[in-house]
């Protein structure tokens, strides 16, 4: 199977879907090798400093409230687990993203199961702990990104079956 080469409009946001998946693993790799080597009261001192001008401003603000409460809360096991989260599903989904790339039929399936555990994840979360603007966003871009994969990975079947390796 040739590499993937985006043709169609489909092929294109398909691409630009990749591109999302790859630029957040590299984030969800580096985020999790810096939660690696940082302790909780480092992570609660750096988010004082983070948020202290804006609760100076506005004692009420809502996202350095949360924030500052949620980091507070944060112990090291938490941390640890946050760390593995992260860099388990960066590698993951660079390993399936760069593969497509590489036009391995494999791991097309590979990303339609990843991104639709996170997806099914999401919105568990999202049920017990109440609506959260970012992850229906990521739900939703998921979703799309999920659709789009098995649109690509029907039509790149189909190619591979009229044209199969010769090794």
């Amino acid at each position: 199977m040739p590499r993937f080469r985006p043709r169609t409009r489909l092929d294109k946001a398909f691409a630009i879907g990749l591109a999302l998946k790859a630029i957040d693993a590299l984030f969800e790799c580096a985020g999790g090798l810096w939660l690696l080597f940082v302790s909780p009261r480092q992570l609660q001192a750096w988010a004082g400093i983070v948020f202290a001008p804006e609760l100076r401003e506005d004692p009420n603000d809502f996202i350095a409230t949360h924030a500052l409460h949620w980091v507070v809360r944060f112990e090291h096991g938490a941390v640890l687990f946050a760390a593995i989260y992260l860099l388990s599903h960066g590698v993951a989904k660079g390993i399936v993203v760069a593969e497509i790339l590489r036009g391995r039929l494999w791991a097309y399936p590979g990303l339609i199961v990843l991104t639709a555990a996170f997806a099914a994840y999401q919105i568990y979360h999202m049920s017990v702990s109440g609506l959260s603007f970012g992850f229906a966003v990521l739900t939703v871009f998921d979703l799309f990104v999920i659709a789009l994969t098995v649109a690509e990975y029907a039509r790149s079947r189909h190619a591979s079956a009229r044209y199969p390796r010769r090794d």
